[in-house]
């Protein structure tokens, strides 16, 4: 009982020191993104900036606060740079060009690629495997609460 109080105290010690990654901690970042929200979303701005907003960015859920925080991004990567320092990451992640809605097109083309091949997975699954199998609910239960494939599939009888 001891050890287990000792390594909740030791994670959360730990969670307490987390701050976050270099890009987000910087005060340039910080300020940048503060002022572009307190010029640009907010009354008019805000309307502005939705009207100007491509629909595919707003359908994708870009909001103006997060084309803040990716504007701001730039602007802290183009300071290090010009400092000659390394490319800091921001939230967890390193920075990368946007391409119509995705910030990281080769992660989610990724995703996609492993969502289809789940996806084909689970059809094979409920294809081959007779339904009285013992876990078959379980397992096709799991493949549809993470990858959202319900109903898709039809077994062949």
């Amino acid at each position: 009982m001891a050890g287990r109080a000792a390594r909740l105290v030791l994670l959360a010690g730990a969670a307490a020191l987390a701050s976050g990654s270099q890009g987000d901690r910087e005060p340039v970042y910080r300020d940048c993104v503060l002022q572009c929200e307190e010029q640009n979303c907010s009354g008019g701005a805000l309307n502005h900036f939705r009207s100007r907003q491509p629909i595919y960015m707003s359908l994708a859920g870009w909001t103006c606060r997060d084309d803040c925080k990716y504007e701001c991004m730039w602007v802290t990567v183009g300071l290090y740079l010009q400092e000659g320092h390394k490319v800091p990451q921001f939230h967890g992640k390193w920075p990368f060009s946007r391409f119509l809605f995705f910030q990281e097109p080769a992660s989610a083309v990724a995703s996609f690629l492993n969502g289809l091949a789940s996806l084909v997975m689970l059809c094979r699954y409920r294809t081959f495997v007779p339904a009285s199998s013992p876990m078959y609910h379980t397992c096709v239960a799991f493949a549809w609460s993470g990858r959202g494939a319900s109903g898709v599939c039809v077994k062949a009888d």
